[in-house]
């Protein structure tokens, strides 16, 4: 994937996955969720149901079968990838809090998540669809690509970094406010677990009945998914004195994996007794409200997001400990291919745009593209540039 590493420069990559503080498996956890992001989105681009903005656009979609077939093989990872990700971060965030202080951990995170949200929110986003909406024929001006974007001050997937950054102020007040203690000293297992699924499921079916799963809010705010992100950071910070980030419990993370299989299985014959066949057009009393489907699914996320998040650290940890160089530079551009996505993958949609192809082979071939060209153009941004400090 990244040819300009020779074999100096791969020891040196590897080296710096083993400096302090970093743990190889979490990183390549890490590289492994973010190619997979990158991924989804490319196929959603092409889809009707949308999550990627070049559906705004598109010249093509996928079948309404094999967008369903996709959706079932596919979509349950997209319950959890999120989740998995604040899971990470509370895991290691009273470990930054202890070394840094509560101000020193609120500005570290200001300009490693503030300033690159704030830098696609008013340009790079803005920039990139408005070339999106240029290659597809619309014939307007880059300040109006920027004022009518729905939602406004939208930051595509870097919504993500804006709630994170909220999140992790908070939890710098909560330290600073010497409510921090209250993590210590909690013993977690599987019946906690429990629980913590179900009240991310009530707290899910509450906050959608005012804000249904796929809404847009200013700023892009993804106000339907705080409970599974505010929660998911929480169990990190509750198991990080555990020592779980070093090593799940066995047991924990077999039965993880024995709860993911089952909601795996029973999730699609749900969807069939929901009457679902045509995904956007049968999925809306799934997303919220009053109904007995948007339970079920907040029910089914919680579950898949708590222990597929856990499950999956556990099982890192067993598997992912490769140091080869590759591993260890995509390990070292994770954080700047997820960003890089932006310009990559619209990128590669428009030029893939006049191309006479069915939309299942463009969708394809645009995410592999992506994830090789992301973390590529990631490793060379982190290693030869002095935005590497700060990412």
């Amino acid at each position: 994937m990244n040819p300009a590493v020779g074999r100096g420069d791969g020891a040196r990559v590897a080296r710096a996955v083993h400096r302090p503080g970093r743990l190889v498996e979490v990183d390549n956890l890490r590289t492994l969720l973010v190619g997979w992001i990158i991924f989804g989105h490319a196929l959603l681009g092409y889809m009707l149901i949308g999550g990627w903005p070049y559906d705004e656009v598109q010249e093509v979609t996928v079948p309404p079968k094999v967008e369903l077939s996709l959706s079932v093989l596919l979509g349950p990872t997209a319950l959890f990838v999120i989740g998995a990700f604040f899971f990470l971060a509370g895991l290691f965030a009273p470990m930054e809090m202890s070394r840094h202080g509560p101000g020193g951990f609120a500005r570290r995170r200001l300009v490693r998540l503030g300033l690159p949200w704030v830098s696609f929110m008013l340009l790079i986003w803005p920039l990139f669809m408005w070339f999106a909406y240029l290659a597809a024929g619309r014939s307007l001006s880059l300040w109006d690509a920027f004022r009518e974007r729905q939602p406004f001050l939208d930051a595509g997937p870097l919504w993500f970094v804006q709630v994170l950054l909220y999140v992790s102020l908070g939890y710098a007040l909560w330290t600073r406010l010497g409510w921090g203690r209250s993590f210590r000293g909690m013993s977690v297992g599987g019946a906690q677990l429990v629980i913590v699924a179900a009240v991310m499921t009530m707290l899910s079916f509450v906050v959608r009945m005012w804000f249904p799963a796929r809404s847009q809010q200013i700023l892009d705010l993804h106000l339907w998914q705080w409970p599974q992100c505010v929660v998911m950071f929480c169990l990190g910070a509750m198991v990080s004195g555990q020592g779980w980030a070093a090593r799940v419990p066995a047991k924990t993370t077999r039965n993880c994996g024995i709860a993911v299989a089952v909601t795996i299985v029973v999730m699609p014959l749900v969807a069939l007794v929901g009457g679902v066949t045509n995904l956007s057009r049968d999925s809306v009393p799934f997303l919220g409200g009053w109904h007995w489907q948007a339970l079920a699914l907040d029910a089914f996320e919680a579950s898949f997001v708590v222990a597929g998040s856990v499950g999956l650290v556990g099982l890192v940890q067993q598997r992912l400990t490769s140091v080869a160089p590759v591993p260890a530079a995509c390990a070292r551009g994770a954080y700047a291919a997820y960003m890089l996505q932006v310009p990559v993958l619209l990128s590669l949609e428009i030029a893939a745009r006049p191309l006479p192809l069915p939309a299942i082979v463009k969708a394809l071939s645009v995410g592999v593209l992506a994830v090789a060209g992301s973390f590529w153009f990631g490793w060379l941004l982190v290693s030869r540039t002095k935005l590497g400090r700060l990412l």
